[in-house]
């Protein structure tokens, strides 16, 4: 039987805390390969805080993004 999205989620939940161990190992490893160490950092810090804020570029010349809606009945 296959599982639905949500018990799919609570699955992957279930692992939290030893990722989180695995990752930090991983960071902590003096050596492993430096890619390593930062990709584990980043995903500890997304988790814990969030992925930045993504800036969104108007045109080349730098101009801010600018939308117009309008609604028509």
């Amino acid at each position: 039987m296959s599982k639905t999205p949500t018990q799919i989620k609570s699955l992957a939940r279930a692992h939290t805390e030893r990722a989180i161990q695995v990752l930090q190992g991983i960071m902590d490893q003096p050596d492993a390969p430096h890619a390593a160490r930062v990709t584990a950092a980043t995903a500890l810090l997304d988790r814990g805080w969030g992925k930045p804020a993504q800036v969104q570029a108007g045109d080349e010349d730098g101009g801010p993004v600018k939308l117009e809606v309008s609604w028509k009945r």
